[in-house]
């Protein structure tokens, strides 16, 4: 912490508060240097967005191995942004209180569970929930992609489910099977926005406690603004469905 502290130093940090600052931590030969890199957040007094070409010429300095962010105003405690972000990068996050100055380090544990993890779009949303269980169930992993949130609202933006299914392996079918992804229109919007992993009649996760019993059939998914769960997949989720896609290499 104390090499951190001084690669660091407080005064790149204190730059645009009230906004949160936001950088990277490299090795530069043997040395560990901060990287100032601009914020180009929406609303950057509440939440951080580094700038890509920030980032690239940080990688042609040196090896990236950590991201630091301030809070403005708040303690360093991360939010579930923070959680979700840093297992997303793969990369230690460290968060620095302003002007408290307190300075806090989480490491990624490469082991989010897939039950009543927080809503965080674009790192812990419907996709990524269905995506981590197969991974888990069935060792399938699929290329990181970005969504903006509210892309279904919009008829100018792609119908981000119907546009890649294809070639993220999947086909349709007709009758869903244990592990088929439920896509479904959820709520007034434009496009289909919402996705789970169907389960039959058996609720088992991989390595959890799923604490479900019944007949099902059940459905893994992770509601907007809620934490991820099983529910029964009937009734109106029947009505929300528009499309049951089948991966090519399931189980």
């Amino acid at each position: 912490m104390a090499d951190l502290r001084h690669a660091v130093g407080l005064d790149p940090l204190e730059f645009g508060y009230p906004k949160e600052c936001c950088g990277l931590l490299l090795v530069v030969g043997r040395a560990q240097k901060y990287f100032a890199c601009r914020n180009i957040a929406t609303e950057p007094n509440e939440e951080f967005r580094l700038d890509p070409e920030d980032y690239a010429a940080a990688e042609d300095l040196g090896e990236v191995i950590g991201i630091v962010h301030s809070h403005p105003d708040a303690t360093s405690r991360p939010s579930p942004h923070d959680l979700a972000m840093c297992e997303a990068t793969a990369l230690p996050w460290h968060i620095l209180s302003w002007p408290e100055g307190d300075l806090r380090t989480i490491t990624p544990t490469g082991c989010t569970p897939l039950l009543k993890r927080p809503f965080v779009h674009g790192a812990w949303d419907c996709w990524q929930v269905c995506a981590d269980w197969y991974q888990c169930e069935w060792g399938v992993e699929f290329e990181a992609f970005q969504r903006t949130d509210g892309w279904w609202e919009s008829a100018e933006n792609t119908n981000l489910y119907e546009q890649h299914y294809e070639s993220a392996g999947f086909v349709r079918v007709d009758r869903p099977e244990r592990g088929d992804l439920i896509v479904m229109h959820v709520g007034r919007t434009v496009h289909p926005n919402h996705a789970g992993i169907y389960l039959g009649t058996d609720p088992a996760l991989p390595d959890e406690d799923s604490g479900v019993f019944g007949h099902g059939p059940f459905l893994l998914h992770h509601l907007y603004g809620r934490p991820s769960e099983i529910i029964v997949y009937g009734g109106p989720w029947h009505e929300r469905t528009r499309l049951i896609l089948r991966h090519k290499d399931a189980k």
